[in-house]
């Protein structure tokens, strides 16, 4: 017989067009690529709503603000389903691309474009590539002055492109410079005397999934915990055009695709207390005071002065 495990797991999906991914970051694609990508990331995620609604599971979808305007029924759907919609930026560039200010910029143009697609309120973020570090604390001053009641963008993890791997690993307040923020990290299975990344995203795709579902377990056995996963809709999606991408990233991306939609399916079959992030925000609510606190902000991290070619994100024409 089995037993629902009762500590909360979180179904988070990032929500971007296969091409805006950070290792093609950097490449200049045609429009009808574009196109093709746009297309299939609507189809995927409606597949991966499906999957959801089959098994009563409500998930948070941290959505790039573009997708608001480019696919506003998706994001009707998502909210009338009863899933949570959160911002994950406007349009995919990393924090450290950005200045204080035209951080803001991005955010509540995101915020403002989900809000008026979803119809309901934006009270999370997830940084593209999970870019909120040491260097960007500053970044956790600008959600609290805009709203945002918590942050799931802290990896605490050792990896060449993110990763405070000294932050902890259950929700924790993460202090700025000015403010302080809820944190919802990422899950990671600590593993001789590391963590070991097993969240979601390639991790899910390369490492067995009973690693994640060890992973799982064990966030049930600590106090004030929850076990948050992430996912893309083009990880589900092995028969999308493939990007020119060098040996590394290339494999990054595509290992283990093939068979991402069977292990999903499997995961969600599991005895598990699948929420939302806001659930598992107000859950903590009256625990807030016996969560860990943790200073991500240093001397080093303050904003740098704002960059005159640096401009903030343009809205698409009405």
């Amino acid at each position: 017989m089995h037993t629902t495990i009762a500590s909360p797991v979180a179904m988070t999906f990032d929500i971007e067009e296969h091409h805006r991914i950070e290792a093609a970051a950097h490449g200049t694609w045609p429009v009808g690529l574009r196109d093709v990508y746009a297309r299939r990331m609507d189809d995927t995620t409606r597949w991966l709503l499906d999957r959801l609604g089959e098994r009563g599971i409500r998930a948070t979808f941290f959505v790039v603000g573009q997708i608001a305007e480019s696919h506003p029924s998706l994001v009707r759907r998502m909210v009338a389903e009863g899933h949570e919609v959160a911002s994950h930026s406007w349009d995919h560039r990393r924090v450290h691309r950005f200045t204080s200010q035209t951080f803001r910029e991005d955010v509540r143009t995101s915020k403002d474009a989900l809000e008026q697609a979803s119809g309901a309120a934006v009270v999370g973020f997830r940084a593209p590539t999970f870019s909120i570090m040491r260097e960007t604390a500053w970044a956790i001053d600008v959600l609290c002055e805009l709203g945002m009641l918590y942050d799931s963008s802290i990896f605490p993890i050792h990896h060449d492109r993110y990763g405070v791997p000294d932050a902890p690993r259950t929700p924790f307040i993460v202090r700025g410079h000015e403010h302080s923020l809820l944190e919802l990290p990422l899950l990671t299975l600590r593993l001789f005397r590391h963590n070991l990344p097993v969240a979601g995203g390639g991790y899910f795709r390369l490492f067995p999934l009973a690693l994640m579902q060890r992973g799982i377990r064990r966030s049930a056995a600590t106090t004030n915990s929850a076990a948050v996963l992430y996912f893309h809709p083009w990880e589900f999606d092995p028969d999308q055009p493939k990007l020119p991408l060098g040996r590394l990233s290339k494999f990054r991306t595509y290992v283990g695709i093939r068979r991402s939609r069977q292990r999903l399916e499997k995961l969600v079959r599991g005895e598990y207390r699948f929420a939302r992030m806001t659930d598992i925000m107000a859950s903590l609510d009256e625990e807030r005071i016996l969560l860990p606190s943790f200073a991500l902000a240093t001397p080093e991290s303050l904003p740098q002065p704002e960059h005159p070619r640096l401009q903030p994100p343009a809205r698409r024409a009405a």
